[in-house]
C-alpha cells in the first residue's frame, strides 16, 4: 500500500511539473474537453485529456510489470 501511494504521489508530481509543457502539445485543449464559461464561474472538465493520459499510464504500467 505504501509503495502504491508513493508511486501515485510521484506521478502526480511529475504531471504537475510537466503540465506547462503538456499544454504546449495540446493536452488540456482537445475537442473532447468540456469548458463552460459563465459570469464569475468557469467549469473545466478535461474528458478527452483524461482518457489519453489513462491509456498512456495503463500501457506504461503494463510494460513495467512485464
Amino acid at each position: 500500500m505504501q509503495r502504491s501511494l508513493v508511486i501515485l504521489g510521484l506521478t502526480i508530481l511529475v504531471v504537475g511539473l510537466g503540465w506547462p509543457w503538456l499544454t504546449r502539445i495540446g493536452l488540456g485543449r482537445l475537442p473532447g474537453d468540456i469548458r463552460i464559461d459563465r459570469d464569475g464561474f468557469t467549469l473545466f472538465f478535461p474528458l478527452a485529456t483524461s482518457l489519453i493520459v489513462s491509456v498512456v499510464l495503463s500501457l506504461l504500467f503494463w510494460l513495467f510489470r512485464r
